[in-house]
């Protein structure tokens, strides 16, 4: 996510510390700028829109969306695609939102190229469009994004994984998103960038996959990609459920214990494979800082007029029980203790 998938096997699919994240909590809303929309009265309508409504970490958002909501005065509308990538779904159910008279619309985006059109309308009726968890392209298609660095969020996992590995030469596959997904790119090339590798496919990666971020087909694919490199001694996954897939594989070859395994996410399940030894580490982002954040902003705008403005770093960290001098982490009770899903 990489919140990126289509089915409950998925998480998600983020540098401040995690730990400044979940201790200040929600409210920064990057710098802010005046626009008509101001002087709302009566209930705010908010428009949620995720990439699918199964996945562990959008259900998060939409919990954590409608809860704050009904202490700011607003109700929050919650619509989804069927898949991710279903670019279709994610404009119907924009502009159902604009026939609702929602006064913004929350976005995780599949793949913004689809949905530009329906983004810059909704903008022309005066509607603040926030994008979260993932970016538009190019960026500037809405005003503000909350969301992890995940660009940052892979070069974390990557430098942790560099100094555990040592100087054994890497042997790297990867589980990876798909060709159009920003979030897998940027988490795939801050990976390389973190283990000092060129971005691409270097030698040290010795293999890959196209996953969809699921379980099931990480597991797959994993399996055959055993059977030309058996000799593999690291595995990025995308997210948590293709890590999951990934680990299975390995350990219906008895390699479980010959390969580190990381990933990105930080789902309850996913921190308890590092609790369990299962993962080396995992990256936690924070999906309800980022909605929460959403939430406030277009309420303000409601009330004011002022829109947000930039990217803002909702946070990420590194859960690992097995830390490494110099690198910041948390062990995994205090990921299960700020974990989502």
């Amino acid at each position: 996510m990489a919140a990126c998938t289509k089915n409950n096997n998925s998480s998600s699919s983020s540098t401040s510390s995690a730990a400044a994240a979940a201790s200040a909590g929600p409210g920064s809303s990057g710098s802010a700028s005046a626009a008509s929309g101001g002087g709302s009265t009566g209930t705010i309508k908010i428009g949620l829109v995720t990439k699918t409504d199964s996945n562990p970490y959008f259900v998060k958002l939409r919990e954590s969306a409608k809860a704050l909501a009904a202490t700011q005065g607003a109700e929050v509308i919650a619509l989804a695609g069927k898949f991710d990538g279903d670019n279709d779904g994610q404009v119907t159910a924009i502009e159902n939102l604009v026939q609702q008279g929602v006064k913004g619309i929350m976005i995780t985006p599949s793949n913004s190229a689809g949905i530009l059109n329906a983004l810059k309308a909704a903008q022309a009726k005066g509607i603040l469009v926030i994008a979260l968890d993932s970016e538009t392209t190019p960026v500037d298609a809405v005003p503000a994004t909350f969301a992890t660095d995940n660009l940052q969020a892979g070069v974390i996992l990557g430098k942790y994984v560099k100094a555990k590995i040592g100087s054994t030469a890497p042997k790297i596959i990867t589980m990876d998103l798909d060709p159009s997904a920003s979030v897998g790119i940027q988490r795939h090339n801050g990976f390389l960038e973190g283990m000092g590798l060129p971005d691409g496919t270097p030698p040290q990666v010795i293999g890959s996959a196209l996953t969809a971020g699921d379980q099931t087909k990480a597991q797959s694919a994993m399996e055959n990609l055993l059977q030309a490199h058996p000799d593999v001694n690291v595995v990025y996954s995308i997210n948590e459920p293709a890590g999951r897939g990934a680990y299975q594989a390995l350990t219906e070859k008895g390699l479980q214990s010959k390969v580190i395994v990381g990933s990105i996410d930080g789902s309850c399940s996913g921190v308890q494979y590092v609790k369990d030894g299962k993962f080396a580490a995992t990256v936690m982002q924070f999906p309800k800082i980022m909605v929460e954040d959403g939430v406030k902003a277009i309420v303000t705008f409601a009330k004011t007029g002022t829109k947000p403005s930039g990217v803002v770093n909702t946070g990420a960290t590194l859960i690992t029980d097995k830390p490494i001098a110099g690198i910041d982490s948390k062990d995994s009770a205090w990921g299960l203790a700020n974990c989502w899903g």
